[in-house]
């Protein structure tokens, strides 16, 4: 059977996406209800106003220790004409919380009491009415309104609700969201050994993410079995979803015009395609559709795609389906540290990590790929690139959407510059320190680095770059490309730079000399980073010219990355260090012990967060996890080189 290609027909700009979503799902809604009790409500929608059964309090209590009394009868005292009071006639001792005695109207703390006998006290001073004394209804008058419809019933709520004899309130019943994740490639986790799983196989993760969603927007979700991609097998599992009680519909995956996506073809013979294709990135190939006055969503498979979609479509619609307002995230002005090159005709979610550098909040931008959904957990806050627009200048101030608190922006170190496995370290050790600080690291290259610290773009750097003229490390660099700027050099790590290897080294590979060979495949670093310098200098020694090795145009920017390549088999070799070989089980061969260190702008070097920085590293169980990873030296860890 074949099918052909889908086409985007329907593609629409967001805005009017979702005019159209909201407007044919929204209006004439009818809302249901139920009564539940009232501690059982929290995080649920009134569907009516609540009002108050009793008051509260329902009588007049004393808010004080102290003696109950008529005010009228302490008029006149004073410390030259004290009154006596009788006890059980003129006067009641109370404690804080009891009900008021009859015929009586304030209280006198028992502070200001002067006991003569059991029977007799003293007062110096008069009262006035109802002093100390928390009058009916002071809190709670029966009938009032406590809370109108749509109101969120918070931990607080439950404590008014009860408090004003409320036992039951009346909740919007929670949209009911029913997801399919489709593909053949899919397996579930639960049912998954990961070291069985075989090539092109992926997790099952999407209905998981967006199921939570739903719940974290009020709604309650159900997750269908998977589907492999197959046309009957979507079109019965969509059908048999819209004759349920579920309020909408998620597929997941084959929502694209690939030819095996399948969802539009169903919703098309099922009911009406409303918009297919959304002009944003990621999230374009996001479908809506209608089916028995039900919404259907066709969410894209790649989770930053399907995140971005949810909360551009789903999320506001369940909020709105509760009479609730669109979840808005604060927003805060960013600079970023370099150019953002966008697409024009595409409204662009730009994930960014941010920090605050000086008097500015730096952003810097994170991977773009649908498919990655660390960018996600690991971005601070979100630019969002208007369609119009070919992209954001350097220092060009914009706007980003907070992903994380500021308080915790405020509180991140930012690192730009060479990648080394020992910031992982570094990270996790002042994470669990007493300030909680965040280390947020972008990896460019020794070079980057030094260019973000001349523009003020982050509070220190990782440089190991070699001065191939005297076998230094970095200090001619600081000195030609910061001349201006006073800067401390803290020396971090030694750490074993050479080739990493399939395991076995099944090419036979010696040296660097070997890259030349036409059976091997290499893998480079980005321009400017220290590692590629270093290959630079070498091939240069050895008289090699760059065009002659097999893939040298080709690059990435981590240790980790390079690693997994060769792991992965795409590669034959690539330069790294040793840690990274050595994580994923891999060969290696020494070619230089080399100097990775810190360059830190003195202006921060003095500032709390820096010296935490500094007394971690300094640390002895620092070094040890540091150490364990192989490859590195820190005998010289946290010595000031300038």
């Amino acid at each position: 059977m074949s099918h052909k290609r889908n086409v985007y027909l329907k593609m629409k700009p967001l805005k009017e996406a979702r005019e159209i979503l909201f407007e044919r799902f929204l209006s004439g809604r009818v809302i249901y209800k139920e009564m539940i009790s009232a501690p059982d409500a929290v995080g649920r929608v009134l569907a009516e106003p609540v009002t108050a059964v009793i008051s509260s309090p329902n009588f007049h209590l004393s808010a004080m220790d102290g003696i109950a009394v008529k005010a009228s009868n302490t008029f006149g005292a004073s410390e030259t004409r004290p009154k006596e009071l009788m006890m059980g006639k003129d006067a009641f001792y109370v404690n804080t919380g009891h009900v008021m005695p009859e015929n009586t109207d304030t209280v006198i703390m028992i502070e200001y009491v002067q006991i003569l006998d059991p029977n007799r006290v003293k007062i110096e001073t008069p009262a006035f009415p109802w002093q100390h004394v928390r009058k009916v209804g002071e809190d709670i008058v029966a009938t009032e309104l406590l809370f109108p419809q749509n109101h969120v019933i918070t931990p607080y709520c439950v404590g008014a609700l009860l408090s004003g004899g409320v036992f039951e309130v009346p909740v919007k019943i929670q949209p009911k969201v029913l997801i399919i994740p489709t593909g053949s490639e899919l397996v579930d986790w639960r049912e998954t050994i990961v070291e069985n799983l075989q090539p092109g196989q992926v997790i099952e993760t999407n209905s998981f993410v967006l199921g939570k969603l739903v719940e974290s927007c009020g709604g309650i979700f159900v997750r269908h079995e998977m589907i492999t991609d197959d046309p009957m097998k979507i079109k019965t599992a969509i059908l048999n979803a819209v004759n349920s009680d579920v309020d909408m519909v998620l597929t997941v995956g084959g929502s694209s015009a690939g030819s095996e996506d399948y969802t539009r073809h169903a919703v098309d013979e099922l009911g009406e395609v409303l918009v297919h294709g959304v002009t944003i990135m990621p999230g374009k190939p996001v479908l809506i559709g209608e089916i028995k006055d039900k919404p259907i969503f066709g969410i894209p498979g790649y989770p930053v795609s399907a995140i971005v979609a949810f909360e551009q479509f789903v999320g506001p619609l369940i909020s709105f389906m509760l009479g609730q307002p669109e979840k808005k995230r604060s927003k805060i002005q960013v600079e970023p540290t370099r150019k953002i090159a966008s697409k024009l005709g595409l409204e662009e979610f730009i994930r960014v990590k941010l920090g605050a550098v000086g008097d500015k909040i730096v952003a810097i931008p994170l991977p773009r790929g649908a498919g990655c959904i660390t960018t996600l957990t690991e971005a601070d806050g979100i630019i969002r690139v208007p369609n119009n627009s070919e992209g954001i200048n350097p220092q060009e101030p914009v706007i980003a959407e907070l992903l994380r608190p500021l308080s915790s922006i405020q509180n991140t170190i930012v690192v730009v510059g060479s990648h080394d496995n020992t910031l992982d370290v570094l990270a996790n050790q002042i994470r669990g320190g007493r300030k909680n600080l965040t280390l947020s690291s972008s990896h460019v290259g020794s070079m980057g680095g030094l260019m973000a610290i001349k523009k003020k773009g982050c509070h220190l750097a990782g440089s190991h770059l070699l001065d191939t003229q005297d076998g230094s490390y970095n200090i001619s660099y600081v000195k030609r490309y910061l001349p201006d700027m006073k800067v401390k050099l803290v020396h971090l790590v030694l750490r074993d730079q050479g080739l990493i290897l399939s395991r076995g080294n099944p090419k036979a590979i010696k040296d660097i000399e070997d890259l030349r060979r036409k059976d091997i495949m290499f893998l480079n670093r980005q321009a400017g980073s220290g590692t590629r310098i270093l290959l630079d200098y070498r091939l240069k020694q050895l008289g090699i010219d760059p065009s002659d090795v097999n893939g040298y145009e080709n690059e990435e920017f981590t240790h980790m990355s390079v690693a997994v390549a060769v792991q992965s088999g795409a590669v034959d070799v690539a330069l790294g260090i040793y840690a990274a070989a050595k994580a994923l089980n891999l060969d290696f061969i020494p070619v230089v012990t080399e100097q990775y260190d810190l360059v830190i702008p003195e202006i921060y070097f003095e500032s709390e967060n820096i010296q935490i920085l500094l007394e971690t590293i300094d640390s002895s169980e620092f070094k040890n996890k540091v150490e364990a990873l192989g490859g590195y030296s820190t005998a010289r860890t946290g010595q000031i080189i300038i």
